[in-house]
């Protein structure tokens, strides 16, 4: 596969129409999936994949063959994600809050039965929020360490951080993480007495 990509890569950047489509094929899938892990919203990952090709198309003559691919796509596709993140934050500091968005737009699945389904539903929406009082450095080494099951050297590689910064960072984003969501680590008895 390997050999593949880098085939593939050599003809993208001869100038051969298609090549880096077919690169955003083979690769869209894993981009998307972290892309959203560290975004937490559809929307928003679908704007860091975009950029996230944008640039790697624009530097293709930088990557350097002695790596994968798909690393170096990764790294970028954090960048593009850290960025977003800081984005948004200065965004929504500058702004009044609001009724809580994200619970008027959920659209209920209708598969298992309605209990489980609101549960599941809290539950994930808690998660999202706790998600969102992470500093974006702090989200981005959370996701790189228990998503995408990255040692701390990788991560404190992508993220441009010592081992010492990207520990702190991970640990960090635990304890928050943990202190948000304890509520819901009860039974769901006790959360309803």
């Amino acid at each position: 596969m390997k050999d593949e990509t880098a085939a593939i890569v050599a003809r993208a950047r001869a100038g051969e129409e298609g090549a880096f489509g077919l690169l955003v094929e083979s690769h869209s899938r894993d981009v998307f999936r972290l892309a959203y892990r560290m975004t937490g919203n559809r929307e928003n990952a679908d704007d860091v994949v975009q950029e996230a090709f944008l640039r790697a198309f624009r530097s293709l003559h930088r990557f350097d063959e002695r790596s994968r691919f798909g690393t170096w796509l990764h790294r970028i596709t954090v960048n593009c994600a850290m960025d977003h993140l800081r984005r948004s934050n200065r965004e929504a500091s500058r702004r009044q809050p609001q009724a809580d968005e994200t619970i008027l737009e959920r659209q209920v699945s209708h598969e298992p039965g309605p209990e489980r389904l609101a549960e599941s539903g809290q539950i994930e929406l808690q998660v999202e929020r706790a998600l969102g009082t992470l500093s974006p450095i702090e989200r981005s080494a959370f996701v790189l360490r228990h998503f995408e099951h990255q040692s701390i050297a990788e991560i404190g590689h992508q993220l441009g951080a010592r081992s010492s910064a990207t520990k702190h960072a991970v640990f960090r984003a635990v304890r928050k993480l943990r202190r948000e969501l304890a509520p819901w680590m009860e039974t769901p008895d006790a959360r309803t007495a």
